[in-house]
């Protein structure tokens, strides 16, 4: 107990320290929308993290930390924010940081239902920006409940464009750019970072690759870092589920279509936004060494990428 308390601590202080000088990303939560594990769920997959809470996993968020501007922007608002936030406060506390955007990607439960805890039943918050597609923009200001956060300036609207950068300053902007997805509410984005030494995109929510006109390996070979939508690592994962009903691409997949790639291309790839049958979620999984052995990483709960 005292090693495991000695190592928070030592753990603590490298990140505040890290958080203070560096812009950097921190992984927030590595699931699927609904999180893991998932109500309902009681197979055995499910039953291990219901029985062990260390096992449990939040909805997929990032965060950047800008140590020089003593600021964090947050990537999607989701039904875990309270947690999250929470840890982020650790590594970037609200006494010393400020909250300078929270960006969405879309109108899915895992990715904006979080907004709900800015408002007057829950944090009271005051003008939290909160930066949104046109689309989406729109959806939260004519749909209740969201509608009430704006009116009571709980969070202030900012509207995107696709392609546009947000500048924070001449180390930090953030570039939504559009991509297919089920789009029922809003459209879909991932984002450009770019620090004051590297790149990353994050992709959390994306059909089929060949359904975009842009292709992935090019982004992956832009950056140093492609956090990419893992929803599913196969094909089988879902038995009695029409999996092209839920169109994301397979883990296998993307590792195929990345072959060519050089081995430290590869090493950019990180899988995220995973759903709770997809064994990337287990520790020690055959499916965690076969990423690995291929080349790639996968998300975990925690990770810092310095940007």
């Amino acid at each position: 107990m005292l090693k495991r308390l000695i190592s928070a601590v030592a753990m603590l202080v490298a990140t505040s320290s890290m958080a203070d000088t560096s812009v950097s990303i921190q992984v927030l939560g590595i699931a699927q929308d609904a999180g893991y594990p998932q109500l309902n769920c009681y197979q055995p997959h499910c039953i291990r993290a219901w029985e062990n809470k260390d096992l449990r996993r939040g909805t997929s968020s990032i965060a950047i930390i800008d140590g020089p501007a003593k600021t964090k922007l947050l990537f999607d608002a989701t039904p875990d924010i309270r947690d999250q936030l929470y840890r982020l406060n650790l590594a970037a506390p609200d006494t010393e940081y400020v909250l300078r955007g929270v960006f969405l990607t879309h109108a899915h439960m895992g990715h904006y239902t979080g907004l709900m805890h800015f408002g007057r039943e829950a944090s009271g918050s005051e003008n939290v920006p909160v930066y949104a597609m046109p689309r989406m923009y729109d959806f939260l200001s004519t749909n209740g409940p969201w509608d009430q956060l704006v009116h009571l300036e709980n969070i202030e609207l900012i509207r995107l464009a696709n392609g546009k950068p947000v500048v924070f300053s001449d180390q930090l902007r953030v570039t939504p750019f559009r991509v297919p997805h089920r789009d029922e509410y809003s459209e879909t984005v991932g984002y450009r970072i770019d620090g004051p030494r590297k790149s990353a995109v994050f992709i959390p929510d994306i059909d089929k690759w060949d359904r975009w006109e842009t292709d992935i390996r090019d982004i992956v070979r832009s950056v140093d870092y492609a956090l990419l939508d893992a929803t599913f690592f196969a094909d089988t994962e879902m038995p009695g589920r029409d999996m092209s009903q839920i169109p994301h691409p397979f883990v296998t997949e993307t590792m195929d279509l990345f072959a060519e790639l050089s081995s430290e291309e590869k090493s950019r790839v990180i899988f995220i936004h995973m759903n709770h049958s997809n064994p990337l979620l287990v520790d020690g999984s055959p499916e965690q060494t076969e990423v690995e052995k291929r080349g790639f990483r996968f998300a975990r709960e925690g990770m810092r990428l310095e940007l």
